[in-house]
């Protein structure tokens, strides 16, 4: 494409963004030309972009980065989350080509090489402001030309949306694997490795690498199963602990995972982040319910009760665990967001069992919350048999 090319079609502006609010917004296609449908999220989170669309937390959505200057660092396979890029699309106000030294391919081009939908030139300032007022909004990208404004409207709101789907079964891996510790070269990690003296298994509902890495760098062996395995073919492989993973989408969507859950407390020690935590209050006698619009992005203050610490954590989730809905018998609630005061975390009173909502992996994001690993590893030392 020439300069003139490209100038006159960021001129025209004829692709855009539908929702079922009955909002439109023009920008220009920079990703693959597919039309797609997805529920539109915004993410403030001022750097990070690759780990957020190769997050498979991000399934089904649209991420609206609040960052204005995106694609400078380009793209690398060292800082993807997982193998390929999960987000159902993109849109940004400005993309730059790249200007980094570790940068490997452009942004545009892995997003068209991954077949996801983005538009530039969108007024992510309003649409970031309309989602904050009404929430989650159902959308309809057209890159195609070949649906109208209002035609992309209606495809809008005629979608059904995520609520009640099972968005796992897009992401999670199709057969066992051990996490290899090839896996950790290139992130300033240890040339010493600690001894993987503990074994755990991870139940994959979209996991990110740098969980995967932080739990070895705790002296784990990781071996990661496939989202539906079996409770008892799981807890037939003796682990010290077993480990739920983020994921997309609505908790109670995810066939046997709830069920799986149960069976498996009490035996072992449980973690969870994320979608994780979902499922583990699920299974112990909670409710989960839709947030307004959602937690996306990398400055979310959470507050440790036992200390009154206050971290900066990196989130992403639609759903979370009701407070309300809570057995104080059962759940002891451990972290609040204080934004708006939802659940951010918890332990069990009756079995050995810890979870985060937040993601302390920090990718993207800052690394206070990150001390959660070690605690994971504290808690299977305490109740190895």
């Amino acid at each position: 494409m020439t300069l003139q090319e490209k100038w006159k079609l960021q001129r025209e502006r004829k692709a855009f963004l539908a929702l079922a609010d009955g909002s439109v917004f023009y920008g220009y296609s920079m990703g693959a030309p597919v039309d797609s449908f997805g529920e539109v999220v915004f993410n403030t989170s001022l750097s990070g972009y690759q780990e957020i669309l190769s997050d498979p937390s991000y399934a089904g959505q649209f991420v609206t980065l609040t960052e204005t200057e995106i694609g400078n660092v380009g793209v690398n396979e060292t800082d993807m989350e997982s193998p390929k890029f999960q987000a159902g699309g993109l849109l940004v106000q400005q993309i730059n080509p790249s200007s980094n030294w570790r940068s490997e391919e452009e942004l545009t081009d892995a997003l068209k090489r991954y077949g996801i939908p983005a538009l530039a030139g969108i007024d992510t300032r309003a649409l970031t402001l309309l989602l904050r007022e009404k929430g989650t909004v159902k959308g309809f990208i057209c890159t195609s030309g070949s649906v109208t404004p209002d035609e992309g409207v209606a495809k809008a709101k005629a979608w059904a949306g995520l609520d009640g789907v099972d968005m796992v079964e897009t992401v999670t891996c199709k057969e066992k694997y051990v996490f290899s510790d090839e896996f950790l070269k290139g992130f300033g990690m240890p040339q010493e490795l600690p001894a993987a003296d503990l074994k755990l298994v991870a139940y994959d509902f979209g996991i990110k690498r740098n969980i995967l890495r932080n739990l070895r760098l705790q002296g784990f062996q990781v071996t990661v199963v496939p989202a539906y395995t079996p409770a008892e073919e799981v807890l037939a492989m003796n682990p010290d602990g077993i480990f739920f993973s983020n994921g997309p989408g609505d908790p109670a969507g995810v066939k046997d995972a709830v069920k799986n859950a149960r069976a498996i407390l009490g035996k072992v020690p449980v973690m969870g982040i994320c979608l994780g935590l979902q499922i583990l209050g699920l299974a112990s006698g909670a409710k989960t319910g839709r947030l307004k619009f959602g937690h996306h992005g990398g400055n979310h203050p959470v507050m440790f009760m036992e200390s009154g610490r206050v971290m900066v954590t990196s989130q992403n989730h639609n759903f979370a665990v009701l407070d309300a809905s809570i057995d104080p018998e059962v759940l002891e609630i451990t972290h609040v967001n204080l934004n708006d005061h939802s659940i951010e975390g918890f332990r069990s009173k009756t079995v050995p069992m810890i979870a985060v909502q937040f993601h302390p992996e920090a990718a993207p994001g800052p690394h206070d919350s990150n001390p959660f690993f070690e605690d994971c590893r504290k808690l299977v030392l305490e109740n190895k048999k």
